[in-house]
């Protein structure tokens, strides 16, 4: 498995895995599909200060993370919120950690303070995951999603870098 900064090449296969937890999963709030020309503009809006990181095996995008701003409010400028997503039949077989690993790496790199992520309650294996890495938990925001006909929390995680 080899981890890199990801390429517009690289888009459809971010945008399938991206799909597949908007319509299977809790991961993300969206609940509807997002087409190439939204992730296109998505994908712009990362610039070097904001990578967008790839799993690659056997010349298959196999997951992807990022780090996004967190506000554009001036005082916010090295804050980042973290997003991760793995492809379905990759998932439990290490690809999170070293993407992970590599995106705290790349954004000490680029001179990013924190990094905070929103992870939905019953999420247990992303939080722990974020715990390895020296993610603190800040506190839960209750009910404030809906998807799937029933409300949900988030855990509010961050890292000092």
């Amino acid at each position: 498995m080899t981890i890199r900064r990801a390429t517009l090449e690289d888009l459809q296969a971010i945008t399938e895995i991206y799909n597949d937890a908007i319509i299977n999963t809790v991961a993300t709030f969206d609940t509807q599909p997002k087409t190439l020309e939204e992730q296109g503009r998505w994908f712009e809006s990362h610039d070097s200060g904001h990578p967008i990181l790839v799993a690659e095996e056997g010349g298959n995008v196999i997951g992807w993370v990022c780090v996004s701003e967190w506000s554009d409010r001036c005082a916010y400028l090295d804050t980042a919120e973290l997003s991760i997503y793995v492809r379905r039949e990759n998932r439990e077989k290490g690809v999170g950690n070293k993407l992970i690993e590599s995106i705290l790496q790349e954004s000490k790199y680029v001179g990013l303070h924190t990094i905070v992520a929103r992870i939905e309650s019953s999420n247990k294996v992303i939080i722990h995951l974020c715990e390895k890495y020296g993610f603190f938990h800040v506190g839960v925001m209750k009910e404030v999603g809906y998807k799937f006909g029933r409300l949900l929390d988030v855990v509010i995680m961050q890292i000092i870098l």
